[in-house]
């Protein structure tokens, strides 16, 4: 039977999507239906259907799956943040295994596959160690700030994020009645004209300190010294920046960024290691998780202190200096100038000199350095974003042969796809721990190592 759009269903949920989304069928034609959970009895509209399959919204939960919890927060449905909330942590974490495992199988079309239990967190709620608010008005006219609905640049009200750290709350209340008091616009996209636009804040899991950035359409803001002033009352407070964007565009940060108070950035720690984090620094959201994840990884690499190391898609060199406490020498790679910078103050901050660090792009500098120099890699880590690592990356990987490539992901799918070049190419997949680190979405960490076949 072929559904038109509109129809309303019953469905049982009998699997989930990779986007977490509840899958039902309906006379052989199966419907994806957001926020419903494995195991729920629900009715749905149709909102889209194609010729075998269609797209649902979720109208009554009629019997409740027994994996269903109560979600913490009042916007789970409406924010695009988290999308498994409805869904029992302990189901979530079985979820991504099979994600993983689904993405390894089908598309990097690997068996009998050598994976270990996800490690999971003990408390799933208030990691996020940075969150970045959109500021607007809402249609009574009342400054707002939150996050985007999902798919939209609506904002919904909420500064409680239950993902988020407690002192957001106390920074987006000042903020935001620092603007009221003295008649600070927030920016409107659609006008291109207004100030504020985005409230940037990122926490020191381990030291408590605290930074706060604000993004303008502007050079300064209006009466900055009673802001800076009200912002310093709260607890732990390190750094007050301001970053410039006057940009027509949806990217959110500025290339200029100016201090108003403090240092131009705030320190953590991973283990017994500190790090400088700025602005426009790529830092691990979940300081907690993070350091089981990079204790996976060093465990993965091996290493006796006798190796050389590449980090590629290193960052402010959280897993180089990681990696450098056991290796003999390591060498990281990172595109954005700012954070190589960071990078090397953090090396130096730690006292650790068996560093070297390039800017640049790591499908660039890794196959210059190979061919000009006859540079050579015992371990490749290698971190990259969510596309994956560009072709000519892989292929230099090969060339240099390294014993053990340590492939950190956060998309399984561009992972499953690399690991396939690398194992047609003289490598074994021999071990993966998915880690999870975005607790209540249907994100996931995930470590593997590949190790050289004999030739």
């Amino acid at each position: 039977m072929e559904y038109r759009k509109n129809e309303m269903v019953t469905l049982k949920i009998e699997d989930c999507g990779v986007d977490g989304e509840g899958i039902g069928k309906a006379d052989g034609f199966t419907i994806f239906v957001k926020d419903a959970v494995i195991g729920d009895v629900v009715t749905a509209k149709i909102m889209k259907a194609r010729k075998n399959y269609g797209y649902g919204r979720l109208m009554e939960v009629l019997t409740p799956s027994p994996d269903r919890v109560e979600p913490a927060c009042a916007f789970a449905r409406q924010c695009g943040g988290c999308q498994l909330q409805a869904l029992s942590y302990e189901k979530q974490l079985a979820f991504k295994e099979k994600k993983v495992r689904g993405h390894l199988e089908h598309i990097g079309g690997f068996t009998d596959l050598p994976m270990e239990p996800i490690i999971g967190m003990e408390q799933p709620w208030h990691y996020r160690n940075k969150a970045q608010f959109p500021v607007g008005r809402n249609r009574e006219g009342r400054i707002v700030t939150g996050f985007y609905a999902g798919r939209t640049h609506s904002i919904i009200e909420n500064r409680d994020c239950v993902l988020g750290m407690p002192v957001n709350r106390e920074v987006l209340d000042r903020v935001i009645s620092h603007m009221e008091k003295y008649g600070i616009e927030p920016y409107d996209e659609m006008t291109g004209k207004g100030l504020v636009r985005h409230i940037l804040i990122r926490y020191g899991y381990y030291t408590g300190e605290v930074m706060v950035c604000l993004v303008v359409n502007g050079n300064q803001i209006p009466e900055e010294k009673q802001l800076i002033a009200s912002l310093r009352e709260i607890p732990g407070m390190t750094s007050i920046m301001l970053n410039i964007n006057r940009k027509r565009t949806n990217v959110i940060l500025g290339e200029h960024i100016c201090r108003l108070w403090g240092p131009p950035y705030i320190t953590d720690r991973i283990g017994n290691l500190r790090y400088q984090i700025s602005p426009l620094s790529f830092y691990q959201v979940n300081s907690f998780q993070t350091q089981k994840l990079y204790e996976k990884a060093l465990e993965y690499a091996d290493l006796t202190g006798e190796e050389t190391v590449w980090d590629l898609y290193c960052g402010i060199g959280t897993i180089s200096l990681f990696l450098a406490q056991k290796a003999k020498f390591v060498r990281g790679v990172e595109i954005i100038p700012a954070a190589i910078e960071n990078a090397r103050d953090n090396a130096k901050l730690n006292g650790i000199s068996n560093v070297e660090f390039f800017v640049g792009k790591a499908e660039e500098v890794l196959p210059e350095e190979y061919e000009k120099n006859g540079v050579y890699a015992d371990v490749i880590v290698v971190d990259p974003p969510r596309k994956g690592c560009d072709q000519q990356l892989l292929e230099t990987m090969v060339l240099m042969k390294p014993q053990r490539i340590v492939y950190v992901s956060c998309d399984s799918a561009t992972l499953a796809r690399d690991l396939r070049y690398l194992c047609d190419r003289g490598y074994e997949l021999t071990r993966i721990c998915p880690v999870d680190q975005f607790a209540q979405t249907v994100h996931v960490e995930c470590v593997t190592l590949l190790q050289k076949n004999v030739d």
